[in-house]
This record gives C-alpha cells, sequence and structure tokens, in this order.
C-alpha cells in the first residue's frame, strides 16, 4: 500500500501543491478535498478503459469510431470547467 499512497502523493504534490500557494490549514484542506474529487470522478486513468476509480466502466468497453471528418470535429461542443482557479480543468461534451 506504501507505493500506492507515494504515488498519490506525488501527484498531489507535482500537480497541486506545487502550483498553488497555501494560506492556512482550511486553504490547503479545500484544495486536497477538491484535487481528491478531480482525481477519482473525472480524471481519466490509465488502466482498463481508462476507469475513474470512482466510475468504473463496465466491461467489456467497446473502442470508440475514430471522428476523420473536420466539419464534425469543429461541432463536437466541448465545455470546460476550471477548478481551484484554473490549476485544475475539466472538458465535457456539450448536451
Amino acid at each position: 500500500m506504501n507505493s500506492i499512497m507515494e504515488r498519490w502523493v506525488q501527484t498531489c504534490r507535482r500537480e497541486l501543491l506545487d502550483r498553488t500557494l497555501i494560506c492556512n490549514q482550511r486553504h490547503l484542506l479545500h484544495a486536497l478535498r477538491e484535487f481528491d474529487e478531480f482525481c477519482n470522478s473525472h480524471r481519466p486513468h490509465q488502466g482498463i478503459a481508462s476507469a475513474r476509480p470512482l466510475h468504473p466502466m463496465p466491461m467489456p468497453m467497446p473502442m470508440p469510431v475514430p471522428i476523420t471528418d473536420p466539419e464534425q470535429i469543429t461541432r463536437l461542443g466541448i465545455r470546460k470547467r476550471e477548478r481551484l482557479g484554473g490549476i485544475l480543468h475539466e472538458y465535457r461534451h456539450a448536451a
């Protein structure tokens, strides 16, 4: 379990704490909660079908069909949501 926690701490430090000036304990706990939610609910992970820890993909996962039409690429409608003042970015398809 140590290796898993060491990897999480390194990721948290590299992607969050090295880019943020923490003011106090309350700010630190808020930033860590946001980062934890981002990692476990949105961010794709390496592994089987890039499943997120809190939202596993059903198996087997079919591969998506690649988009080759340039017209279709411009109409994807991607929405960007910034978290923690722009440090973390979430991208979703517009409904």
